[in-house]
């Protein structure tokens, strides 16, 4: 049982890798190539695009854990594949209407497939082996910023513009493989234990499969109920008030390094013909960061001398170092220019060492807040885990969704204002809940 429960978690692993691989190099790159298109009857955006992938999976995360309790995590998490590579196919003929409804898809197929996932590990785990299992899959799942971020520099390294042949090529390329790892989902078996239960109840025949379904939905609407009670109720504990401006912080970074920096980058005419290449490289460092930041704050927050606090400081200074050479590096116009390249003129001469400098340190500081606010969840929320990180990715997909909206129209100086103002006040809200919790004086109810 042990060699099969390890043999799906490397199997979804290896799912959720070659999925991503899909769908993050998609969002690196999307409003670059919705910009190349030579089509004045094509209105969409891909930054409006990914604002209602994250709006709609926010409100989603509420009703997925009631469709996966219904439906099971296997068929959830390959129904949901096919709604991911149906967005991805889109874009091989794009249309502006295909673009909104698949974007609303898979906001919700996303919701169903992080709930799925979540109570897949779970099942496929035990005491000794979760903390293994769990990084055995994030593990799998961090090098998907790399693979088909680097199929982007490859392809795309000296060419000044999209063509259609080339945008093409490459979204059937990354059709396949996000197809492939919505197949992976096939091979998951149930755990041992599940079929010698379901063998047990098939062979007596105590229940119909329509009465077990029906049992079991009422089962999860109960459950769902129960869970939504308790998401209100900690809504309104102090603690998740003041980290809400940290989750909020999360949230417009997360949209920056993953949408519109990398839109920046293939904007900036001083660039000249790196510049399209330079998005795949970007992102390939971003992700980097993001590896080195989650293995090394880790294990330094297995070391009681490192507080969360001092790893939540280095991420805002690493990111408001980023921000400042963001600033002085991009041209302010490169969010918000769509039929030509940026006209503005930097501070300094646009360097391609400082922009990549500056992709490392975005992944670097992201991992720093994300390591620390699942750590203080953790630690605080023992006993109600789930509702707690369920507020805490409603409001970063909340946040994340009205970066995306506003990226469009602001410019890039303005962007980075917000984010400075957001981050230090969510820091300092940290810095305090820490405070509370080591001197145990907070009451939450």
């Amino acid at each position: 049982m042990a060699d099969l429960r390890t043999f799906n978690v490397v199997v979804l692993g290896i799912g959720f890798l070659f999925i991503f691989t899909a769908f993050t190099t998609l969002g690196n790159i999307e409003q670059t190539v919705l910009k190349s298109l030579k089509n004045d009857t094509f209105p969409g955006s891909g930054y409006h695009s990914l604002g209602l992938i994250y709006g709609v999976f926010s409100f989603s995360n509420l009703l997925a854990p009631t469709l996966v309790a219904i439906a099971g995590p296997q068929l959830t998490m390959f129904l949901s594949g096919l709604l991911y590579s149906g967005y991805i196919a889109v874009f091989i003929v794009p249309s502006t209407w295909s673009l909104y409804l698949t974007s609303v898809l898979i906001g919700m197929g996303a919701a169903l497939l992080w709930t799925a996932q979540g109570h897949f590990l779970v099942d496929n785990s035990d005491a000794s082996t979760i903390n293994r299992n769990t990084g055995v899959f994030w593990a799998l799942l961090q090098c998907s910023m790399i693979f088909g971020n680097l199929y982007v520099y490859l392809d795309w390294r000296g060419k000044d513009e999209i063509t259609e042949e080339n945008r093409r090529i490459m979204f059937i390329s990354l059709l396949v493989v996000s197809v492939v790892g919505t197949l992976c989902f096939l091979v998951l078996r149930s755990p041992h234990h599940s079929e010698e239960v379901m063998s047990e109840e098939e062979s007596q025949s105590l229940l119909s499969k329509h009465v077990m379904y029906r049992q079991r939905a009422n089962s999860a609407v109960k459950e769902a109920k129960t869970e939504f009670r308790k998401i209100l109720a900690l809504l309104g504990s102090r603690t998740i008030l003041l980290l809400s401006c940290c989750m909020a912080y999360s949230g417009l970074e997360l949209s920056f390094y993953s949408g519109v920096y990398g839109t920046c980058i293939g904007a900036t005419t001083h660039f000249d013909n790196q510049a399209k290449g330079l998005i795949g490289l970007s992102g390939i460092v971003v992700g980097i960061g993001e590896i080195v930041g989650g293995g090394l704050f880790g294990l330094v927050c297995k070391n009681n001398r490192f507080r969360r606090t001092s790893v939540v400081f280095l991420g805002m200074v690493v990111h408001f170092i980023a921000f400042y050479l963001i600033f002085l590096n991009i041209p302010d116009d490169a969010p918000v220019v769509f039929l030509t390249s940026t006209q503005h003129r930097p501070y300094l001469a646009p360097s391609v060492s400082i922009a990549l400098l500056c992709s490392f340190l975005l992944g670097l500081g992201d991992s720093c807040f994300n390591t620390q606010l699942y750590s203080i969840l953790g630690r605080v929320y023992a006993e109600q885990s789930a509702p707690a990180f369920a507020i805490f990715k409603f409001i970063q997909s909340i946040f994340a969704a009205i970066a995306f909206f506003y990226s469009g129209y602001l410019l890039l100086s303005w962007q980075l204002l917000v984010m400075v103002l957001l981050g230090f006040i969510g820091t300092l809200c940290f810095f305090l809940v820490e405070r509370v919790q080591n001197t145990g004086d907070l009451q939450e109810y």
